[in-house]
């Protein structure tokens, strides 16, 4: 009689033979098709932005993206600026989950930002930066209601359709380098200072924008989620090697996040392909603690 445990073992055997993900290789040159966001490498592009005041210093705008969705969004501009003065950039890059809100409230829809992304504007705004932040695919103004988030990863994870996730963080990506080709026409705007920072799955979408997009000066990446080659084309240390233009990253990363471990982050860290880096490590795990970001201020200088 077959025992109980074998049945698992074969009903196991049989789900990872149909659905089960399975590794793959990529090479950069399939990294540098997959996002790429326009036609060819000389291509000018013209993006049409619509903004809204809102208040004073904060806008929110849409824009058209490479394939015509709607990408929304909001900026803010430090509160004394020089007449004339061209201000250098943070872009802010949600969790999975969330939304542009949350580099702008403490708590949305009565649930709290967690992440503590809005006390992070706070600080750039005090380093003279405008901070932009746009809802990534399938997030925000942007949920797809057939096909939401939830169901995306739980078709990633138990039957075997990588395609949906890694195409919503493609095309995010993608969306933030239709951003910065508006933000390099716009006068009041310093092309060359573009910061980028992120948490969670914002995290690992600054790392891969930076990787595949040299208009980014610094990064800081905070608990990014580690991932391997079954999903090699959005996997952060598939990319890590192309950072050494970068002026400065900060890789931030707890000793018990339940989506990397103390290794894998060590792993992504040693991979990254600048001298010019800093790992920040905090007790607990991927909500990090309270008031973090106060250890985060010289990032800006």
């Amino acid at each position: 009689m077959i025992s109980t445990l074998g049945v698992v073992a074969l009903l196991g055997g049989l789900w990872y033979a149909i659905w089960g993900l399975h590794p793959y290789q990529v090479d950069q040159q399939q990294i540098a098709v997959a996002y790429a966001h326009q036609q060819s490498a000389g291509d000018s592009v013209a993006v049409t932005m619509n903004v809204e005041q809102e208040a004073k210093n904060q806008f929110a705008f849409t824009y058209t993206s490479f394939d015509g969705a709607i990408v929304n969004g909001r900026m803010v501009y430090p509160e004394h600026t020089e007449p004339g003065q061209a201000l250098p950039v943070m872009l802010g890059v949600h969790a999975m989950g969330r939304s542009e809100n949350r580099w702008w409230m403490d708590s949305f829809k009565d649930r709290p930002t967690l992440e503590q992304t809005d006390k992070l504007t706070q600080q750039a705004l005090a380093n003279g930066y405008a901070v932009i932040a746009i809802d990534s695919r399938n997030h925000g103004k942007r949920k797809n209601l057939d096909h939401n988030i939830i169901k995306v990863m739980n078709d990633l994870h138990w039957w075997g359709k990588r395609e949906p996730y890694e195409q919503m963080v493609i095309d995010t990506v993608k969306d933030y380098r239709v951003l910065l080709d508006w933000l390099e026409q716009q006068p009041q705007f310093d092309a060359t200072k573009t910061s980028v920072a992120g948490y969670s799955m914002g995290g690992q979408v600054s790392l891969l924008l930076a990787g595949v997009d040299e208009r980014i000066e610094r990064v800081l990446s905070i608990v990014p989620p580690y991932l391997d080659d079954k999903v090699a084309i959005v996997a952060p240390k598939n990319i890590l090697g192309n950072l050494a233009h970068l002026d400065k990253l900060w890789l931030v990363s707890a000793n018990d996040d339940e989506h990397a471990s103390e290794s894998e982050n060590a792993e992504l860290y040693a991979l990254i392909g600048t001298k010019n880096k800093k790992h920040l490590r905090f007790e607990g795990g991927h909500v990090l603690p309270t008031g973090y970001y106060q250890q985060l201020s010289d990032w800006y200088q």
